[in-house]
């Protein structure tokens, strides 16, 4: 394929229709899915644009009802004529009519959501990085907290990845504790501390503290440093043997793997004779091993009845016990004939066995009480690891993964596909559907088996809601699974690859399951700010909208004017997202179930509150427009002339609607129905800023504002009774939540996200880019236009080979048996005046083609050769009649 233009071309022959239907079915499986824009922003974009509509419909029939009442009471009922030097003043009022429609719009359109939602965001992600969660990708902290399914790794999330010895089957004893150096024979303790010393990388050791009374440093391969610490723990140097074995004495090397799940090291004698040293996974090796050190230290002979009943009376507990069994190994050979090394399977045979070790990797304290706050929440956390069956069970029971008496499933990794794939060996979504809802545990799995079954949850429709998974990985392997999942963590304090921090959408510097339980509260906080900056702005919206419809509808005027409008907007857009965005999270979000993607963003609770609040607000405003002059013993604003000074009426009547806003921003602060709007107030120092900030700002809008704000001063009397009626929102919001939602079915939800059926086909995304559908038009046009010429051009090419072959060891063919002459037959003429299509690859400096510029017949200089693309048998003549350049088909052939 060409690329030309950023326009990827296929240039090849046209297949049979069933063909092209089956490669366009393979494309369409070929294609990536774009990603989808997040849940969040969609149920955002869908309130906005309902809201923006409601507003603009409201705006435009405000200003036809003040154009219409104004024209017809001015000219109908008074009778007044139109005369020309009035003009400018009803021109005044006519602009007056539309900056009150632009304001109630201006007001209405709530432009302060995207704000609240980066607002939201941006500060959950700085804190995150305080929580150890470093956010790649800003929608993977709204997605967290919708998360219904966690797969975690077991090794450093789960547990401390801090290994430690803590049994041994030494000698024919199990010692369910570190035993005694000198319960051990010497002539065993050796062979145990140069197993282990030599044996292992030299790099793997163990450090001093870097404080004093803390654990000693392990670096390098954590097994490794195991056993290491169990030879310190000996009472014996490991460095001493080392530094009397240096690496270059090693005779020979076989690196552990996951394959032989093994490490071997051959040492040369001072007799000549060669000495290895082996340790692996206890099953593995004790295979290998014909005899075993008894209680004295003399090998005896070890069967394979001895072996299962080691199996049964060691292995096994230990592993039960959550334990890592190791074992260690040794065998000698003869000086002559030399072994040959290169037969691994010869070599690692006839073994020793030295001893069998268990070793611990401690669950983190804070992981089992982390696992229960997620349980609590609605999620449910699955242990993926690649380690023992009865390992993983035991660390899952001490996670409180798996909790006794619950019918929940362990699989290992064979077992899993064998229950999922069908004899094809492909996954059937139907069989993964009857396992993953009871599987906890998935044990010896490959990275295969994680992304198998994080796809097999994603894709399910089991349920009501489509699940939402979260992954934690390290390898490059891991790439597949974090990137399916819808949050993938890069843990990175193991080692993370770099493959796995490019897949993550998330990366966890400290490793910890307890970072991750962080992200989906703040995840839920997400959800949480937005609610409560969604519930403040629409009670806002509500008032300011009925009050300027229908006080301009009444009073031929808007109650709050045009720029006190835009201060309430400032106040409840800006301000508002920066107060009610910022609030922090409690451990209160993690006692209820998962949001869900479908779930509305403004709840009945919701509904009830703003409905209720607007109640309270609308009453006031219209007592206090339609009898605040009496209340108050002032002059009556309404219906004052167009140019008349500000009044006490009307400044009462904004500076009310603030303070009622002011105190409502506080009730905003809960969202289900809680009492207590103060909770916590104290932890939100943006939010009291806020609040007191612009409680200044409006003292001094009032008292200094003048004819700009329209406001006159007050008394002191007067702005205590506007603090009075907003302190009544408070006592108000109590009264509202006494009301039980469910009694008011009525109320409807709103902020439902768009689902797939919604959508329609056309709109659904083609390609990880989005394209013009113009573009996508003219792409597949060029395709077929070049695959049709590139058949044309491929049956020429059949022709000429036949005909090539009937002339063979005659004369030459004549010379029309080239593309140009056979062009040139009638059935190829083509009017002059067609189209000409454009050179690809920059065809015209081809040097075939520059000879072809005279028009009309003539030779190209007697031996130039033929464009070679129709591989004619006959390119070789010397003469070539050369046919009208004008032809499409000769440009398009010439190039292609």
């Amino acid at each position: 394929a060409k690329t030309q233009d950023g326009v990827a071309l296929e240039i090849q022959p046209l297949k049979s229709q069933e063909g092209v239907e089956n490669e366009e079915k393979e494309k369409k499986k070929v294609k990536v899915p774009k990603k989808e824009k997040s849940v969040l922003q969609g149920k955002l974009t869908r309130l906005a644009v309902q809201i923006g509509k409601a507003g603009l419909i409201m705006s435009a029939i405000t200003v036809i009802i003040l154009v219409l009442y104004f024209v017809i009471d001015t000219f109908g009922v008074q009778g007044r004529p139109w005369l020309a030097e009035c003009t400018p003043i009803y021109i005044q009022y006519f602009v007056k009519f539309f900056i009150i429609g632009v304001t109630v719009l201006v007001v209405a359109v709530p432009e302060g959501l995207p704000l609240a939602v980066t607002i939201s965001l941006a500060y959950s992600v700085k804190k995150m990085m305080k929580d150890n969660n470093l956010v790649r990708h800003l929608d993977a902290c709204e997605t967290m907290g919708n998360a219904t399914a966690i797969c975690s790794d077991k090794t450093g999330t789960l547990t401390m990845n801090r290994m430690t010895v803590v049994q041994a089957y030494v000698g024919d004893t199990h010692y369910r504790q570190i035993p005694d150096p000198e319960a051990i024979l010497p002539k065993i303790l050796d062979l145990i501390v140069n197993g282990v010393a030599i044996n292992s990388a030299y790099t793997s050791k163990i450090l001093p503290p870097e404080k004093e009374g803390g654990l000693p440093r392990q670096v390098g391969n954590k097994t490794e440093c195991a056993l290491l610490g169990f030879v310190l723990d000996l009472k014996q140097d490991y460095q001493a043997v080392r530094n009397e074995v240096p690496e270059e004495k090693l005779y020979k090397v076989y690196t552990f793997n996951s394959v032989r799940k093994s490490m071997s090291t051959v040492l040369k004698n001072g007799n000549g004779g060669f000495r290895m040293y082996s340790k692996g996974a206890s099953e593995i090796i004790l295979r290998k091993c014909t005899r075993i050190l008894d209680k004295n230290g003399d090998p005896r002979v070890f069967k394979v009845k001895d072996r299962d009943e080691m199996v049964k009376k060691v292995i096994e507990p230990m592993a039960c016990h959550g334990l890592r069994t190791i074992c260690l190994a040794f065998r000698d050979f003869p000086a002559d004939p030399e072994p040959d090394w290169d037969s691994e399977n010869e070599i690692l045979s006839d073994l020793t066995c030295i001893a069998v070790v268990g070793i611990e990797d401690p669950v983190r304290p804070e992981v089992p009480d982390a696992i229960l706050k997620c349980q609590r929440a609605g999620i449910t956390v699955r242990m993926v690891t690649g380690d023992n069956i009865n390992t993983a069970r035991a660390i899952a029971t001490k996670c409180g993964i798996l909790l006794p008496g619950e019918d929940f499933l362990c699989l290992e990794g064979k077992e899993f596909n064998r229950l999922i794939r069908n004899e094809k060996g492909e996954v059937e979504q139907e069989q993964l559907d009857k396992i993953w809802p009871k599987l906890r545990v998935l044990a010896r799995s490959s990275p295969t088996d994680k992304h198998t079954l994080v796809k097999g949850i994603i894709d399910s429709t089991v349920g009501d809601q489509r699940q939402v998974v979260a992954v934690t990985g390290d390898g490059t392997n891991d790439g597949p699974a974090l990137k399916k999942a819808d949050v993938g963590f890069a843990m990175v304090r193991t080692g993370g690859t770099d493959v796995a921090k490019e897949a993550s959408d998330i990366i966890l510097t400290d490793d910890n399951f307890t970072s991750i339980v962080k992200a989906v509260m703040w995840g839920r906080n997400v959800y949480d700010s937005i609610s409560k900056f969604l519930q403040f702005q629409l009670t806002v919206n509500v008032v300011a909208v009925i009050v300027a419809f229908t006080g301009a509808c009444i009073t031929q005027d808007s109650p709050l004017k045009a720029v006190q409008m835009l201060w309430v907007n400032l106040i409840m857009d800006t301000f508002a997202s920066l107060a009610l965005a910022t609030e922090p999270p409690s451990e209160s979000l993690l006692l209820r179930k998962p949001y869900g993607r479908n779930k509305p963003l403004i709840s009945r609770t919701m509904m009830k509150n703003i409905l209720g609040h607007a109640v309270y607000q609308l009453t006031i405003i219209f007592t206090l427009l339609f009898a605040g002059e009496k209340f108050f013993d002032i002059d009556s604003g309404r219906n004052a002339p167009l140019h008349s000074p500000p009044t006490e009426h009307y400044t009462i009547v904004f500076n009310t609607f603030v303070m009622m806003q002011l105190f409502n921003e506080i009730n905003a602060r809960k969202i289900h129905g809680e009492r207590n709007v103060f909770e916590s107030i104290y932890r939100n120092p943006i939010f009291c800023t806020v609040v007191l900030g612009t409680f200044a700002a409006q003292i001094i809008i009032v008292e200094f504002g003048g004819k700009p704000f329209s406001c006159s001063g007050l008394t002191l009397s007067q702005w205590f009774w506007c603090i009075f009626i907003g302190v009544g929102e408070l006592l108000w919001g109590q009264l509202i939540c006494t009301v039980p939602t469910s009694h008011l079915k009525f109320l409807k939800e709103a902020g439902h996200g768009i689902t797939k059926e919604e959508i329609p086909e056309e709109e659904l995304p083609e390609d990880v880019d989005e394209i013009d559908h113009a573009e996508m038009e003219l792409r597949r046009g060029q395709i077929l236009w070049f695959r049709g010429l590139n058949r044309i051009q491929t049956q020429i090419k059949v022709v000429n080979a036949f005909r090539s072959s009937l002339y063979e060891g005659l004369e030459k063919p004549e010379s029309r048996s080239s593309i140009h002459n056979f062009m040139t037959h009638p059935e190829f003429i083509l009017e002059e005046d067609e189209p000409r299509t454009p050179f690809l690859d920059g065809a015209e400096d081809d040097p075939e083609t520059d000879g072809l510029k005279k028009r009309g017949g003539g030779s190209l200089g007697g031996s130039t050769s033929l464009n070679r693309n129709n591989n004619a048998v006959d390119s070789d003549q010397a003469e070539v009649t050369v046919p009208e350049l004008e032809s499409p088909l000769h440009s398009l052939e010439t190039s292609v």
